[in-house]
């Protein structure tokens, strides 16, 4: 299995890589496996047979089932507080603005700043500081 993997952004349509941790890779690959999936089968299918992959609503209500099971508060998370979450700790660690920019897909440095929540004069001032 590859270290890293790209899907087109939805909303955009522009390709975003994202790296495929051991854990991760190992846990799909057992997932694979169990489920007896073949290189043309969706990796999570749809319950559903009008469905031939999870939707969001669905892996919305599995991530919920989650969150509660580790005792936090499903209210307060979601997949799309996971996607912020991995983000927020690269920008924190890094100060990289434009790497966040490039594995979240957004084609505006100001989206980026927008969606970390962090302030525009901060954003510039690292932005200057970083080497493309």
């Amino acid at each position: 299995m590859a270290v890293r993997a790209i899907i087109m952004q939805q909303k955009t349509q522009r390709p975003v890589q994202f790296e495929i941790t051991d854990q991760t890779r190992e846990a799909v690959s057992g997932w694979i496996q169990h489920a007896h999936l073949k290189p043309e089968d969706f990796l999570f299918p749809s319950r559903v047979h009008a469905s031939p992959h999870l939707s969001r609503r669905q892996y919305a209500r599995i991530v919920r089932g989650w969150i509660r099971e580790i005792g936090l508060h499903a209210a307060a998370y979601g997949p799309h507080t996971l996607r912020r979450t991995k983000a927020s700790l690269i920008y924190r660690r890094t100060k990289n603005l434009r790497a966040v920019q490039l594995l979240l897909g957004h084609s505006k440095l100001e989206s980026t700043v927008r969606y970390l929540g962090i302030e525009v004069d901060e954003a510039l001032e690292m932005a200057e500081q970083t080497e493309v």
